[in-house]
């Protein structure tokens, strides 16, 4: 029997805002910034990989959003404790902005393959979304807020290429993990993508 109208939004919620929490705890991890980075390597870019990997495209992108609204309705959620409206003018800005399009374009991606979750899918949903999505609009956030050359922030920032590669892995081995034991994240994608196809 499907999920009575009443339950599936209860649902949403409930993965959206568990979602939003794994972010905070997340930030709980400390910041390293080795070299003098102006933006910090943190755990919290592993956050919309997961989101979008698991609950999927939109119920990611909206943990993500809201996860971002609370940051800057000024709780202290981001890794080193930061909060409110002023992080959204240092150099991390790009990457903060990010987070809800790289949930979406891993949501995407992996939603495509389900309700089977194939770890080349993952692997390729997360180095696109995870780090060609991240570094896209990261980088020109460092550059433009710390007066840096493209170049010369793209240089910077391959520092974090080896953490963000190890993310990717985690993602996906969380992803699968998760698909297997809980069928019916799958399901749901499914659905959806037949609804969506069935009103073309």
């Amino acid at each position: 029997m499907p999920p009575s109208s009443n339950v599936r939004p209860a649902r949403d919620l409930a993965l959206v805002a568990m979602f939003t929490g794994i972010m905070a705890a997340l930030g709980a991890v400390p910041a390293w910034a080795p070299f003098g980075l102006a933006v910090p390597i943190t755990a919290q870019s592993l956050g919309p990989m997961l989101a979008g990997s698991v609950i999927g495209a939109r119920r990611g992108f909206v943990s993500m959003v809201l996860f971002l609204v609370l940051v800057a309705a000024g709780l202290p959620l981001l890794a080193g404790g930061r909060g409110g409206i002023a992080v959204f003018a240092g150099p991390s800005v790009g990457f903060l902005v990010a987070f809800p399009l790289v949930a979406l374009v891993v949501g995407v991606i992996t939603e495509r393959e389900l309700p089977r979750y194939r770890l080349p899918v993952g692997l390729a949903a997360n180095l696109v979304g995870g780090i060609g999505v991240m570094y896209l609009l990261g980088v020109p956030g460092v550059a433009w807020r710390a007066d840096l050359s493209l170049g010369a922030a793209l240089l910077a920032n391959t520092a974090f290429v080896p953490g963000d590669l190890l993310k990717v892995v985690i993602a996906c081995t969380v992803a699968k993990g998760v698909h297997a034991a809980y069928p019916r994240f799958a399901d749901e994608a499914r659905r959806r993508r037949e609804t969506t196809a069935g009103r073309r």
